[in-house]
C-alpha cells in the first residue's frame, strides 16, 4: 500500500463534494481518476497531497512517501534556462556531486581514511542515483516533450504559459517520485508529445494517478479506473474502454435493484395503508418501521451509447457533398498547404488533425468561403445546408434562457420537446431556465452544439467541439452525432472522439504533407506507424494516404485542346442534369409518402420503380463527372 483514503467527507460552504470516499493505491498501479466536472477529483488530489484535510475520515500514507504533483500553473526560479530547469529535478544528485567536488579538493592535501571512505560512499550513491546518465535522461524527456536542443538555453521567463506547463511536466517526469499525480497532463501538448508521453508512462515502473478528459490517453496509460460518482468512489479494473463496459453493466444492475426496491416499497406502503387501522395493525406498524430503517437505493440512469435524441431526418444532399481539387490554402505571404485533393460523400465524417499553425482552421475558413483559396477548386454538391460550430462560441444571445436559445432554431417546437432534447446535452431540470450569460464555458459549448444539431443542417463543420466539455458531455455529443444522417467535417485533437465519429482522416503533417486516409484515427495511426519507408515514399507531398496511388499516372494524360473542351462541356451538362434529377427524385419521394399512393399498389410500384431508375441515373452521372474531372487534372 502506498496510500489509502478511508471514508473521506469534504464540503465547501455547505455543499457536500465527497460523501465517504474510500480507495487504496498500491505500488506499480496506473490509475485513472474520472468523474463529471465538479465531482471532486481535484479535491481528492488535495487530500492526497495534504493541501487540505477531510472533514471526516482519514488519509493514510506509507512512511517516507514522495508525491510529485503536476500543477496547472508552474513556477520556476529566476535566471533559469530550459535545460537547468529540467536538471533541477535531480537535486539529490547535484548535492552528491557538490560534496564530491569539495572532497576532491580536500583530498589534494588530506588522505585520511575518513575522507576516502566518505568519497567512496558518495561514488556509490551517485551511481545508484543514475548520476552518470541523468543528463541524458533529462535531454531525452525535453526532446519528447517538444523542446528541441536549440531551445534549451532559453530563459524560462520568456516561455509562454503552455510552454511552462510542458517544462513543469518534464521536471515532474524526472523527479523519481513514488507517486505522480497528473492533473490534465495532455493540456498544451501536441499530438507527437502526447504520444511520446503515452509511451513513457506505459514503460514507467512506478505509480501514477491521472485526471484527464483525454479518453484515448486514459485508454493507453491506465490499468485501473476510479470514478468519483455522487460523492463516493467506485473502482474498476482495466483501462478506460474496459471501465465503460463494466460501468454500464453495474448501472444496469443498480437500475434493476432500484426498480425492485421501489416495487417493494410501493407494495409495503399499500399494505400499511389498508391495515393500519384494521386487524393487522401490529403488522402494519412493523412494516412502517421497516420502511423507515431501509437504506434507499438511489435512482440511476443507464448511459448506454446510442440513446435516442429524437432527431428528425435531415434533407438529403447529393451523393458528392464536397470535392477539393489541387487546392492550395494559406495567405498571400504564407502558403500552408498545396495540392490538396479529397472528396466527401453523403454521410461521411471527415476528421482533421495536425499541429498548431499547420493549416487546419485555414482549410475550414477556405471551404466555408471566409477566405479565398490561393489555387485549385472547391466544389460543393447540391442541396448542401451548412452549419458551423466555432470554438469561440459566437452566436449565443447572453440575455436568453437556455430553452429560449434553443427555440431560436425551432420556433414552432413545444417546451417539452425542447427540454427533452436539452436533457440529452445534460441540461436537466431547472438548468434550462439559466440565462446564457451565467453558463460556464463547457455549458455554452454544449448549448451551441445542441442548437447546431437541432437546426437540421445537413452538413456540420465543427472546430474543436469537445474543448471545454467533460467526459459525460463528450459522450452525449458522440451519441447525437452517431444518429446524425448528414455529413460532418470536424477539426479535433480528441482521438477517442475521432475513433467514434470519423470515417475519413485528413492529417496535416509536420513535414508539410497532408495525408488523406479512409478510416478512423486509430486505423490511420496504425497505418502510419506500420508503413514501410517504401510505402511512405510513395505518398507524394500533400498527397493521399491509404488510397491507391497508381491512379496518379493514369489520370495525368495528355489531352488535346478539343478533347479538353469536350470534357469541360460534358461536365457542365452533367452539373445541370444532376440537380434536375435530384429535384425529381425528391418529388417522387414525397409522392410515395402520400397515403393515397401507399394504399394503391399499382401507383406505389410505378413510383418506386421510377425513383430507382432516377437514382441509378444520378449515380451514373456522378461517376461520369468524377472520371471526366480526373482526366482534366
Amino acid at each position: 500500500m502506498l496510500f489509502r483514503i478511508n471514508n473521506a467527507w469534504k464540503s465547501y460552504g455547505g455543499n457536500e463534494i465527497l460523501k465517504g470516499v474510500s480507495f487504496q493505491v498500491n505500488p506499480s498501479e496506473k490509475v485513472g481518476l474520472v468523474g463529471r466536472n465538479g465531482a471532486g477529483k481535484t479535491t481528492v488530489f488535495r487530500l492526497i497531497t495534504g493541501q487540505e484535510a477531510p472533514d471526516e475520515g482519514e488519509v493514510i500514507k506509507m512512511n517516507g512517501l514522495t508525491l510529485g504533483l503536476l500543477d496547472q500553473h508552474v513556477d520556476f526560479g529566476n535566471a533559469e534556462t530550459v535545460h537547468t530547469a529540467a536538471l533541477s529535478a535531480f537535486k539529490e544528485i547535484h548535492d552528491i556531486e557538490a560534496e564530491m567536488r569539495q572532497l576532491e579538493k580536500q583530498m589534494e592535501t588530506d588522505h585520511s581514511d575518513a575522507v576516502l571512505e566518505r568519497y567512496a560512499d558518495l561514488q556509490t550513491a551517485f551511481e545508484h542515483a543514475d548520476g552518470f546518465s541523468y543528463a541524458a535522461r533529462a535531454e531525452a524527456v525535453l526532446l519528447g516533450m517538444g523542446f528541441p536542443s536549440e531551445k534549451w538555453a532559453d530563459d524560462v521567463r520568456t516561455l509562454s504559459g503552455g510552454q511552462k506547463n510542458r517544462l513543469g511536466m518534464v521536471r515532474l517526469l524526472l523527479s523519481n517520485s513514488d507517486v505522480l499525480l497528473l492533473d490534465e497532463p495532455t493540456n498544451h501538448l501536441d499530438t507527437d508529445a502526447v504520444e511520446w508521453l503515452e509511451e513513457f508512462l506505459k514503460s514507467y515502473d512506478k505509480t501514477y494517478v491521472v485526471v484527464s478528459h483525454d479518453r484515448y490517453f486514459l485508454d493507453r496509460t491506465t490499468n485501473r479506473v476510479i470514478e468519483i460518482d455522487r460523492g463516493v468512489a467506485v473502482t474498476y479494473k482495466g483501462n478506460y474502454s474496459k471501465y465503460l463496459e463494466e460501468r454500464e453493466l453495474r448501472r444496469e444492475q443498480q437500475l434493476r435493484e432500484y426498480e425492485n426496491q421501489q416495487a417493494l416499497i410501493n407494495k409495503t406502503q399499500e399494505f400499511i395503508r389498508r391495515n393500519l387501522e384494521g386487524q393487522k395493525t401490529k403488522q402494519a406498524k412493523s412494516r412502517r418501521t421497516l420502511l423507515a430503517r431501509m437504506d434507499r437505493i438511489e435512482a440511476v440512469t443507464s448511459e448506454k451509447s446510442g440513446g435516442n435524441f429524437g432527431l428528425r431526418q435531415v434533407e438529403r444532399t447529393g451523393n458528392n457533398v464536397l470535392t477539393a481539387e489541387d487546392l492550395t490554402i494559406g495567405y498571400e505571404n504564407k502558403v500552408l498547404a498545396t495540392k490538396l485533393n479529397f472528396s466527401l460523400h453523403r454521410g461521411d465524417a471527415l476528421g482533421i488533425i495536425g499541429g498548431n499553425g499547420t493549416g487546419k482552421t485555414t482549410l475550414i475558413k477556405t471551404i466555408l468561403g471566409n477566405i479565398r483559396e490561393l489555387d485549385g477548386k472547391i466544389h460543393w454538391g447540391t442541396k448542401t445546408n451548412i452549419g458551423y460550430y466555432s470554438q469561440n462560441l459566437e452566436g449565443l444571445e447572453p440575455r436568453n434562457e437556455v430553452v429560449q436559445e434553443l427555440r431560436r432554431v425551432a420556433p414552432m417546437a413545444d417546451n417539452n420537446t425542447l427540454r427533452g432534447f436539452l436533457a440529452k446535452f445534460l441540461f436537466l431540470g431547472e438548468d434550462v431556465f439559466k440565462p446564457v450569460s451565467a453558463l460556464s464555458g463547457g455549458e455554452k459549448g454544449r448549448l451551441a452544439l445542441a442548437k447546431l444539431i437541432y437546426s437540421q443542417k445537413n452538413v456540420l463543420i465543427l472546430d474543436e467541439p469537445t474543448n471545454h466539455l467533460d467526459i459525460p458531455s463528450r459522450e452525449s455529443l458522440e451519441n447525437a452525432l452517431e444518429e446524425y444522417d448528414g455529413t460532418i467535417i470536424v477539426v479535433s485533437h480528441d482521438r477517442f472522439f475521432l475513433d467514434k465519429i470519423a470515417s475519413q482522416m485528413l492529417s496535416f503533417e509536420p513535414d508539410g504533407r497532408v495525408l488523406d486516409f479512409a478510416g478512423n484515427y486509430t486505423e490511420f495511426h496504425d497505418w502510419k506507424l506500420n508503413s514501410t519507408p517504401a510505402i511512405s515514399a510513395a505518398v507524394s507531398k500533400n498527397g493521399n494516404a491509404g488510397r491507391s496511388q497508381s491512379s496518379e499516372s493514369s489520370t495525368t494524360s495528355t489531352l488535346s485542346k478539343n478533347q479538353r473542351n469536350e470534357l469541360e462541356k460534358r461536365i457542365r451538362v452533367i452539373e445541370t442534369e444532376i440537380p434536375a434529377l435530384e429535384l425529381e427524385a425528391s418529388k417522387l419521394t414525397s409522392t410515395i409518402a402520400l397515403p393515397k399512393v401507399a394504399a394503391d399498389y399499382g401507383k406505389l410500384a410505378e413510383a418506386t420503380e421510377k425513383l430507382t431508375t432516377i437514382e441509378a441515373r444520378i449515380q451514373a452521372l456522378y461517376d461520369e463527372w468524377s472520371v471526366a474531372a480526373d482526366q482534366l487534372r
